[in-house]
C-alpha cells in the first residue's frame, strides 16, 4: 500500500495548528507540537514508541489524544453513473472523552451528501451517506467493498478494524451467506480503514450491509440536524468534558 496524506486542522484548549494525518490503509498518523501519534483508529492516537509529549501539551486520556477536534479533507473515488469520479469527504471529529462525534460530508459536483450530526463511527456516518446518494452514485472504498466485513461482536474504534479478505473473496462470500465470518476472521488479507480503497474493489450488493456492522463496540450513534450551516473551520463540535 501507498501512504496517503490528508491537510486538516488540530485543536484543544491550548490553541490549533495545521496538521498532516497520514495512513497507510491500516495505521494513522499526526505530528501535532512536535510530537507524532499514531494508531489503528482515530480515537487510539497515542505518541509513538519513545516519543514523550511536553508536560501538559496534551489532554491525553488513557494515553492517547483526547478533548480535541480534527478537521480535515480527503478525496475518494465514487462511481458516476458507471464512471469512476473523484469527490472530496470533509471530516470533522469532536474526540470528546467521554463522548466521541463524527460528521461526515461527501463533496460531489456542486452537491453535498451528509451524515447526522454526531455519529458514532465511521461506519455508521458512511453508511447514512450512502442511504442518501442517489440510484447512480457509488461509493468506491473499502466500507462500501463486498470483500469487506468487521469480526462479529467486537469491540471497534471510531474507525479501522475492518477486515479485507480479498486474497479469499469466494469462501468470504459463501461465510457471509452463511454468517459464518468469524470462522475466516484469521485468513482475512489485514484489517484497513473504512475510506481506504483498492484495485480489487467490488461492490457491495444494493441493500447488503457490512457483516457485523451493527456498532459492536460503538455508542449508539445520535440523531441530529439536517443541515449543516453554521458549521464553519475550526468553528463546530467545542470541547466539552464529561
Amino acid at each position: 500500500m501507498t501512504d496517503e496524506s490528508w491537510a486538516g486542522w488540530y485543536r484543544d484548549r491550548h490553541g490549533s495548528e495545521a496538521v498532516i494525518l497520514t495512513t497507510d490503509g491500516r495505521q494513522l498518523r499526526i505530528r501535532v507540537r512536535g510530537t507524532d501519534f499514531e494508531g489503528e483508529s482515530f480515537d487510539r492516537l497515542g505518541p509513538v514508541a519513545g516519543a514523550s509529549p511536553e508536560s501538559g501539551a496534551f489532554d491525553l486520556a488513557d494515553g492517547v489524544l483526547g478533548d480535541c477536534v480534527l478537521e480535515w479533507d480527503l478525496p475518494i473515488p465514487v462511481l458516476v453513473a458507471g464512471t469512476v469520479r473523484h469527490a472530496t469527504l470533509s471530516c470533522l471529529l469532536s474526540l470528546r472523552r467521554a463522548d466521541p462525534d463524527l460528521f461526515l460530508a461527501l463533496h460531489l459536483d456542486g452537491a453535498v451528501y451528509e451524515s447526522k450530526r454526531a455519529e458514532g463511527d465511521f461506519a455508521s456516518a458512511l453508511a447514512t451517506i450512502r442511504r442518501v446518494l442517489p440510484p447512480d452514485i457509488h461509493l468506491q472504498i473499502c466500507t462500501a467493498c463486498a470483500l469487506s466485513g468487521y469480526l462479529p461482536a467486537s469491540g471497534r474504534g471510531i474507525s479501522g478494524g475492518l477486515g479485507c479478505f480479498r486474497e479469499v473473496k469466494d469462501a468470504y462470500r459463501e461465510a457471509v451467506e452463511e454468517s459464518g465470518v468469524e470462522r475466516l476472521w484469521d485468513r482475512r488479507s489485514g484489517v484497513v480503514q473504512e475510506v481506504w480503497s483498492c484495485r480489487e474493489f467490488e461492490p457491495r450488493p444494493a441493500g447488503a450491509e457490512l457483516a457485523a456492522a451493527s456498532g459492536a463496540g460503538r455508542r449508539p450513534c445520535a440523531p441530529g440536524p439536517a443541515g449543516r450551516a453554521g458549521i464553519g473551520r475550526l468553528g463546530a463540535f467545542p470541547l466539552e468534558h464529561a
